[in-house]
């Protein structure tokens, strides 16, 4: 072996005894952008004695999109406009003579909803016949789906899991035709698809349906709801409520239901329901039922020393939103340092023997308003005094 094969040997030995694997750290190591945004992610190498190679790869060794772009010396990777399959990991690799080292950055890559239907539609099924409608929702983070009927606010009962819901028939009636609407919703925005179902349905089939499909009503108040039915031979009408009996303060008469002195536990959907022998079919009517405020106070009569403060707390019942306000029964006014806020309370700091007497709340909303009264006592403070003789 000659001279100078030696002492390259030696130079190579003193050289992989003296290096060390590279040091690397990652910047940022998470993050979250928007669709559309661009996004860099640096490879930092600790030690530049010893030469070392930079290389990035993408989780499960898949190849980096036409979006990734990396620096000529590796050291920074560029994601211009990214898009949701650019989510994922992205692993920074380091080599040198003693070995390699590794670090990873997770990207996440947030988007508004897509929604696909299946059955995409136009549907066209005749009575009898079971339907289902699947709406599966993409989105990050995930979104939320409900289905809704056009022309009506109700959401509508329906089978849900992680990424789908599902729309059901059992049996689909000649009124269930219609436009539905899958809504998918996320942080990012909101998506809507529609479908349309048209039901064809056998002669004499029955048909219901109803003049006022939504209602409000104040309590105490009577309402009525009339159905109309098509259909031979004549359907028969009858009126049931989803989930709860008939209020006990009803009639029925021929297609007409009368509800007397409503109160709030009558809200709920109402059902009129037409039989022939051909069938039957469904009409519903929606109900809210309104309150006027009902207030009290707490505590209603209190007594206090002059100097020490006063917390008087508002409590109303009724449909909302309820405001509040304090006054004096009689002509004085509340105290300067008086403090009253939006959810019904009143706080004097340090009352006076003025402040005695009785305070009125009054509750409101847009139907109306109810009071309720405090009495407030204030004694004057003892005072100890020292007597003298001379």
């Amino acid at each position: 072996m000659d001279t100078s094969t030696v002492a390259a040997i030696l130079i190579s030995l003193v050289f992989s005894v003296g290096a060390q694997a590279p040091v690397l750290s990652i910047e940022p190591r998470v993050v979250s952008v928007r669709q559309g945004e661009s996004i860099s992610i640096r490879c930092i190498v600790d030690g530049r004695e010893h030469p070392f190679t930079r290389e990035w790869k993408k989780s499960h060794s898949l190849p980096l999109a036409d979006n990734v772009k990396v620096s000529p010396d590796g050291s920074v990777l560029t994601i211009a406009d990214a898009q949701p399959d650019n989510q994922g990991q992205y692993r920074c690799v380091v080599f040198n003579y003693a070995g390699r080292t590794s670090g990873t950055a997770v990207l996440n890559v947030r988007y508004p909803p897509t929604v696909t239907l299946t059955p995409a539609g136009p549907l066209r099924v005749r009575v009898g016949e079971p339907v289902s409608i699947e709406c599966r929702g993409t989105g990050r983070p995930r979104p939320t789906l409900k289905w809704k009927r056009q022309g009506s606010t109700l959401d509508l009962v329906t089978k849900a899991t992680e990424d789908v819901n599902t729309i059901e028939w059992a049996v689909v009636r000649p009124e269930d035709s219609g436009v539905y609407a899958c809504q998918a919703q996320n942080n990012e925005g909101m998506t809507e698809v529609k479908v349309e179902m048209t039901v064809q349905g056998g002669q004499g089939a029955p048909l219901a349906s109803v003049a006022v499909k939504e209602i409000t009503a104040v309590q105490g108040h009577t309402v009525t709801m009339e159905c109309h039915a098509s259909g031979t031979p004549k359907p028969v009408i009858t009126w049931s409520k989803l989930r709860a009996p008939l209020p006990w303060k009803h009639t029925v008469s021929g297609s007409v239901l009368t509800v007397t002195d409503v109160g709030r536990q009558d809200s709920g959907q109402y059902i009129c329901n037409a039989t022939n022998t051909h069938g039957y079919s469904e009409a519903y009517v929606q109900m809210e039922v309104e309150s006027p405020p009902y207030a009290t106070c707490l505590p209603d009569q209190v007594r206090v020393r002059a100097g020490d403060s006063l917390r008087l707390q508002c409590l109303a019942h009724g449909s909302p939103p309820l405001s509040f306000q304090w006054r004096r029964a009689g002509r004085a006014s509340l105290a300067p340092s008086a403090e009253t806020t939006s959810d019904g309370r009143l706080l004097i700091a340090q009352v006076k023997v003025t402040d005695s007497g009785t305070y009125k709340c009054v509750a409101s909303n847009h139907i109306g308003s109810s009071e309720a009264l405090a009495k407030v006592t204030v004694k004057s403070e003892l005072r100890v005094g020292t007597e003298t003789t001379g």
